[in-house]
């Protein structure tokens, strides 16, 4: 497993590319790719195919960020290398995982095929435990530790930005432990890339559901309210937002759904939109969630 906080290497050319000799072969792509896979560029300085691809090649190792790394054989200067690995036309390309070829191909590739084939190459390590990480700062947090679990998921961002699972997670921690305008402050600062990712999407939910609670009305008034006249739909939908902030989310579920039931287009379905983002802000399996939807779903296509 990955150690958290152990620095990857470094996402600069000059780390993850370099020019590798007959000498160096051995150390810096054999052994090298025991830990990372390791692409091999065979090409030479009057290859015109080759001056168009390695450029290619390095930007998309670089983008990989540490996941792969590159090594330049120039085959004028390394003749007896590309023999003995049988060169027979350049621009040749091998990628090295655990010592062995493991894929490559020949001639210059459009971008878009080259960074799919780095991609394809960076997959072979794994993710190096991140997602093993993630799982325990989940656990962390089911468990209440949201101070440790925050510390978690930093780590892991620290290692992969644009995590989902754990940027999300981080922000469900910092609302955990009751950092609400610190989660905030993650999610106006989410990278596009993950904006609209499932994980972000639950943290936006709860982030909503943790504002909304801080308005919540006394739960023994609005359930007087709802009794005395069952059509104040206002006041049945406060006591649902009531209910969820003081933790009784299946009675504010159920709630909900009565009003549905009653005022489908009230508000313009206002409850509806509220069980969406309680079902957003918990587990697809989590048993409320499931059969609330059920329920939901009955009355929607009753």
């Amino acid at each position: 497993m990955l150690e958290l906080g152990q620095k990857q290497p470094s996402a600069q050319a000059g780390d993850l590319v370099r020019d590798v000799t007959e000498a160096e072969f051995m150390k810096a792509v054999i052994e090298a790719s025991q830990e990372v896979p390791v692409i091999v560029d065979f090409w030479a300085p009057w290859c015109g195919p080759c001056k168009a691809l390695g450029p290619a090649l390095e930007a998309a190792v670089v983008a990989a960020k540490g996941k792969v790394r590159m090594a330049k054989v120039n085959v004028d200067e390394n003749q007896m290398l590309a023999g003995q690995l049988r060169i027979q036309s350049i621009p040749t390309v091998y990628a090295f995982w655990q010592g062995r070829p493991v894929d490559g191909f020949q001639g210059a590739l459009p971008a878009s095929e080259v960074k799919a084939f780095v991609d394809r190459v960076a997959a072979l390590a794994g993710d190096g435990g991140l997602g093993e990480a993630i799982e325990v700062a989940e656990q962390m947090l089911t468990e209440g530790a949201a101070v440790d679990a925050a510390e978690t998921f930093a780590a892991i961002l620290a290692e992969d930005p644009k995590n989902a699972a754990a940027y999300g997670g981080l922000i469900r921690a910092h609302l955990a432990a009751g950092n609400t305008e610190q989660a905030e402050q993650l999610l106006a600062a989410v990278p596009a890339e993950i904006a609209s990712s499932a994980e972000i999407e639950a943290a936006r939910a709860q982030i909503e559901l943790a504002q909304q609670a801080r308005n919540a009305g006394p739960i023994a008034e609005l359930s007087q309210t709802v009794e005395a006249d069952p059509n104040d739909h206002q006041a049945r939908f406060d006591l649902a937002l009531a209910l969820h902030a003081a933790g009784r989310v299946e009675e504010a579920v159920d709630t909900l759904l009565e009003l549905h039931r009653r005022a489908p287009d009230w508000n313009d379905g206002a409850a509806r939109k509220q069980l969406f983002t309680i079902f957003d802000a918990r587990k697809p399996t989590d048993p409320i969630v499931l059969k609330g939807r059920r329920k939901l779903a009955s009355m929607l296509f009753a």
